[in-house]
């Protein structure tokens, strides 16, 4: 006798592959963050240390370059504003 019956409960999966593969994923994702933590810790070192070894800390660095800035728009505000001394009479 010819079975004619269709199912409709879409695909049918089994539970022993399904188990495994979100188990590596699992595994591979773990193994993931160790990775991003191992390295991200290693580079967060670097960069401290070369900061450390610098002459001018980067926040003084930042001072300077802010206080050249105010100064140069500064003077070229001033100059804008002011006509040049050989124009006068």
């Amino acid at each position: 006798m010819v079975n004619n019956q269709h199912r409709q409960g879409g695909p049918e999966f089994k539970s022993g592959p399904m188990i495994t593969s979100a188990a590596l994923i699992g595994a591979g994702a773990a193994l993931a963050i160790v990775g991003f933590a191992v390295g991200g810790s290693h580079l967060a070192q670097s960069i401290r240390r070369w900061v450390n070894e610098m002459e001018v800390p980067p926040g003084e660095r930042a001072r300077m370059a802010l206080a050249q800035a105010k100064a140069a728009a500064s003077a070229g505000a001033e100059a804008w504003q002011k006509p040049p001394q050989h124009l006068k009479r």
